[in-house]
């Protein structure tokens, strides 16, 4: 898939989304507007020819068929793809918010491969960073905890190290936790204009892997042993930020004082 929206396929929505609002009462019966029917029956044509079908089309098919009743069979060029699409009557927005994200995951991942091609020589980049953040996302902490060691591993002794932000795009790809002290961090800052500073929402991707390390072995309960080895990891990184780097730290010991307060009380619960 492209993430860019097809000229043909932006022609058809501008001319239906138009017809949608100045005609609507047209599209619902095309016998009373011939060129309602046109601009219909020339996206149903687009769309059951197109040999791959683009999200952009599949988000248009649905407001299409909203208006005018007309339902979508994806026809094939080539006998090799084995997924015809049908246009489903009614629309989960739920799966459809999960394939946008697993679709910009994707893209996000190639781009942190490219960059660990590019900039590699001068700074540590991991790749899988946005793996285990989607991953940690969708309830698989198995796998988001095992990605985050990896990464741990790597960037605990690097010298220079990527950044990934937290705010705004990718606030839905994490916890309520860190979405809320980075609001927080935006809400007491004495620089007004830091909440429109990209730059002032940014934390490590070192910092990110230790994040979804300590909380993933939370959720699945880890011992106490491993839980103790993170609590060094994360007091050898906070002693490398300066103190300009103030989410980066205020994370760090977020996940510090959690992870402390759940060994007190299995140590507690255990004696």
């Amino acid at each position: 898939m492209s993430p860019c929206l097809p000229q043909n396929c932006l022609h058809y929505y501008l001319q239906i989304r138009c017809l949608s609002v100045t005609k609507c009462q047209q599209l619902s019966d095309t016998t009373n507007s011939q060129s309602s029917a046109y601009e219909v029956q020339s996206y149903v044509k687009y769309i059951t020819d197109i040999q791959q079908l683009f999200v952009s089309d599949a988000l248009l098919c649905k407001l299409v068929s909203g208006f005018s009743g007309h339902k979508f069979v994806h026809k094939p060029q080539s006998d090799r793809c084995e997924y015809p699409t049908k246009c489903p009557s009614e629309l989960n927005t739920l799966d459809l918010v999960e394939l946008l994200q697993k679709y910009a995951v994707e893209h996000m991942t190639t781009c942190r491969q490219l960059e660990a091609r590019d900039f590699g020589s001068v700074a540590t980049i991991v790749t899988t960073d946005f793996e285990a953040l989607y991953a940690y996302k969708r309830g698989d902490y198995q796998q988001s905890l095992l990605l985050s060691m990896q990464n741990v591993g790597t960037l605990l002794n690097a010298v220079n190290t990527l950044w990934h932000a937290t705010f705004p795009e990718f606030v839905q790809l994490l916890d309520d936790d860190i979405v809320s002290l980075t609001a927080m961090t935006l809400i007491v800052g004495l620089d007004p204009e830091c909440r429109h500073n990209v730059g002032c929402v940014c934390i490590t991707q070192l910092t990110l892997s230790l994040y979804l390390m300590s909380r993933c072995q939370l959720k699945l309960r880890r011992s106490l042993t491993s839980l103790a080895q993170t609590l060094d990891c994360i007091e050898v990184a906070d002693r490398r930020y300066p103190v300009e780097m103030t989410l980066d730290r205020l994370v760090l010991r977020m996940i510090a004082h959690k992870t402390l307060t759940y060994i007190k009380t299995m140590t507690v619960n255990s004696s």
